[in-house]
């Protein structure tokens, strides 16, 4: 939830840093990020992703979203400009066998668009592209348009996070076809997401630096809005259940810390205030088995390219 689940940082005026980010970016991998399987799964069986799809996954984070599009046979390419750390975790995952180095586009072998193939010394998956940057950073410029793009990392949870989301958006859609699908993400109705009783901890922790990189309400429009500035046309639109699970407390704070929701609270105060106001938010959610589950609805909209 690239956060909940902005892959962005704020910068601290300590001389070390406050926030150990290639742990966070393990925390959102390996805890987090799966809480969003439904609406990857809701959007690429909307958009019958499979063989045909050239997928583009804008802030595509740690690649998990990636990866189940390339299961179902899709040519994908995933931009990661904010997170290093994130995207080293998904060269690990789709490109495993590759020297490092290569985020910015390791070509499919001709004549495959899934499976694996050669190249050189090093086995690539076929079909897969990572750039540590955005789409114009690509190395085929030649190549065919996109027909699907994607933003699975939510909008409208950070203040000022439309506006990123806007200049994204501009930098890909001039390599988008005619009449390609664009998904922007974003939370659902604060009263039927569990989470945001939580996520009312950092943006009270969070003053006085409220402002952008501060959690706020998700609004009922932000992702039309967001369509209508970057010239889209809306067609269609949907809401997915992505209940939050964690074997735990411990587990529970680890993957709300790291979506970078909290990050401005973190600058504000300490870390150690965090956690303990973060672990006190939870207890509500606490079942007697010691797990913690939290409901929560996401929201999708699908636009056009004109």
């Amino acid at each position: 939830m690239t956060p909940v689940l902005v892959p962005q940082h704020l910068a601290h005026a300590d001389s070390e840093p406050r926030v150990d980010l290639c742990a966070r970016a393990r925390d959102w991998s390996e805890i987090q990020e799966r809480m969003l399987v439904p609406l990857y799964e809701a959007v690429h069986e909307r958009l019958e992703v499979g063989p045909a799809t050239r997928l583009l996954g804008l802030r595509c984070g740690s690649g998990l979203a990636l990866l189940l599009a390339a299961g179902r046979g899709a040519e994908v390419t995933g931009c990661e400009a904010a997170s290093p750390e994130r995207l080293a975790l998904a060269r690990e995952r789709l490109l495993p066998h590759a020297p490092r180095g290569a985020d910015r586009g390791l070509p499919g072998v001709p004549g495959h668009r899934a499976g694996w193939g050669e190249s050189g010394r090093t086995r690539v998956r076929a079909g897969v592209r990572l750039i540590a940057g955005s789409p114009a950073d690509r190395d085929d410029a030649e190549a065919e348009p996109y027909d699907l793009v994607t933003v699975f990392e939510p909008v409208g949870c950070l203040a000022g996070d439309a506006e990123g989301l806007g200049e994204s958006l501009a930098q890909a859609l001039p390599f988008a076809a005619r009449g390609a699908a664009v998904v922007l993400t974003g939370w659902g109705p604060p009263e039927r997401c569990a989470a945001s009783s939580v996520l009312r901890v950092a943006a009270k922790l969070a003053d006085p630096l409220r402002g952008a990189g501060s959690w706020r309400p998700a609004g009922r429009d932000d992702l039309e809005e967001v369509a209508q500035r970057a010239g889209l046309r809306p067609d269609g639109s949907g809401r997915v259940a992505c209940p939050f699970g964690y074997a735990g407390l411990d587990s529970a704070v680890r993957g709300l810390l790291s979506t970078a929701l909290f990050d401005a609270a973190i600058a504000a105060t300490d870390a150690k205030q965090v956690d303990k106001e973060l672990t006190e938010a939870l207890h509500p959610y606490r079942r007697p088995d010691g797990t913690v589950w939290m409901p929560n609805v996401f929201r999708y909209l699908v636009a056009r390219v004109p």
